[in-house]
């Protein structure tokens, strides 16, 4: 696998429509699941932008249509179409009525959608802890469901937008669903982003010689999005006075959909397989969380896990 650019003229402050400037993506097709707020709005603007035809895979298909409508209305002629699809990633048979649904082949994939820090332990309509079964599980089913159509791309990108909360927690394989340890929304979320990660790991090294590519990102510390909106603001402060958790600079919506955008269609990461960037780069490791702004924890890019997670996603998912 090709190694990522040691320099680059993205970064922190880039914007989505900074990295896909002079990019073309027409004849392309892109989903991205989460689209109707948030970063996955940014980033299906700036697919659309260079040309790719975009379906915005969203929970609620009504807000779904306002944000389509918003944005042909504000993208430049020779876009992209925008269609809606309903995704609910908590439910499995919204995501097999979305995979039975799609026809032809599908050159990028934005696993975007997420549920962060519910305060009390919350299960999907199938018994899984809801952060680690919308997260990780939902994306899966969706992900391993489309296997053929991004295949048949030649070329095909997925992207899985994880978190520096990554390193709350590795994923506990003895009890994923919070049944005997006590419930903690911030181990709970970093273990899903964990997988995350994992997942893309995974995915790079089989799906390899169908010349699929996966990668993971942290987007950045975006406050205005609906991510939030589970999260305890009392809690985060408590946490970063005791030095638990450090975060980076606010990043706007713009700027937290770049890396996103670089992994789906910038030519400078083309072949870049089984990584983790933030800040349009390659995240440097870390050993610890306490003072970590960034980087990526060693059991989230370790192969056995990777390996360990797919097979326990598989017999999960049945």
């Amino acid at each position: 696998m090709s190694v990522p650019p040691t320099t680059s003229a993205f970064g922190a402050t880039t914007t989505a429509a900074e990295v896909i400037d002079g990019v073309d993506l027409h004849g392309r097709r892109a989903v991205v699941t989460g689209a109707s707020s948030g970063i996955g709005v940014e980033t299906a603007r700036a697919l659309a932008s260079a040309g790719a035809d975009v379906t915005l895979a969203v929970r609620n298909t009504e807000a779904g249509d306002r944000t389509a409508a918003r944005l042909a209305a504000e993208l430049p002629s020779g876009s992209g179409e925008l269609t809606v699809g309903r995704l609910d990633l908590a439910d499995r048979s919204t995501v097999a009525a979305f995979v039975a649904g799609w026809q032809g082949p599908l050159h990028i994939l934005v696993n975007n959608a997420g549920v962060m820090a519910p305060q009390q332990v919350t299960r999907t309509s199938d018994g899984r802890e809801q952060q680690f079964g919308v997260n990780h599980l939902g994306h899966f089913a969706l992900t391993t469901g489309l296997h053929r159509a991004l295949a048949a791309a030649g070329g095909a990108r997925i992207v899985s937008v994880s978190s520096t909360g990554h390193l709350f927690s590795p994923v506990v394989f003895d009890d994923l669903d919070y049944r005997f340890r006590p419930y903690d929304p911030w181990t709970s979320y970093g273990q899903s982003k964990t997988a995350n990660i994992l997942f893309a790991v995974a995915a790079a090294e089989r799906w390899a010689d169908d010349g699929i590519t996966a990668n993971a990102l942290m987007p950045g510390n975006i406050a205005d999005t609906n991510l939030a909106r589970h999260m305890d603001l009392r809690q985060i402060e408590e946490f970063i006075a005791s030095g638990e958790i450090a975060l980076p600079p606010q990043k706007t919506v713009a700027q937290g959909a770049a890396t996103s955008v670089l992994l789906a269609g910038s030519p400078t990461v083309a072949g870049v397989s089984g990584r983790y960037f933030e800040d349009c780069a390659q995240a440097e490791p870390v050993t610890g969380r306490a003072g970590a702004v960034g980087g990526v924890a060693p059991y989230a890019l370790d192969r056995d896990n990777a390996a360990r997670l797919w097979h326990v996603s598989e017999a999960l998912l049945g």
